[in-house]
């Protein structure tokens, strides 16, 4: 049984383009740049948002791509980011012309939601809660 040891998750994603990469999650989201360091296969470089470690792995070998998309495929489809922001975080990616996977619209009373795609084409969820 697992016994947190603190109150969040940590994702690592392989990418393609470590410096696009990190120009979308550091430089246009604003995840904190925290370190890299090597690893067996490649670099990891540690971003944080608010207690948790998303780890962007440059492979150290190039890596095939997977499918791309929401229902694409069995397994991990997105990332969920929640914020304050949501509609500033929408105007700021549509006019640097992010792919939508899902515009924003509001799922259930007080919970609005938007998707886009990452450089690689991962799915990026943003949530706000009223």
């Amino acid at each position: 049984m697992l016994k947190p040891a603190k109150d969040s998750l940590d994702l690592g994603v392989v990418v393609s383009d470590i410096e696009a990469s990190l120009a979308f999650y550091r430089d246009t989201l604003g995840l904190s740049y925290v370190g890299s360091n090597a690893v067996g296969f490649g670099t990891l470089h540690r971003l944080r948002y608010g207690t948790s470690d998303f780890k962007l792995i440059d492979p150290a070998n190039p890596v095939p791509a997977g499918p791309k998309g929401l229902m694409a495929s069995l397994g991990l489809r997105y990332v969920t980011f929640v914020v304050t922001n949501l509609e500033e975080v929408c105007q700021k990616l549509a006019a640097m012309g992010v792919f939508f996977e899902r515009e924003m619209v509001e799922i259930r009373p007080g919970v609005t939601i938007a998707m886009v795609h990452d450089p690689d084409g991962n799915v990026v969820e943003f949530v706000q809660i009223a």
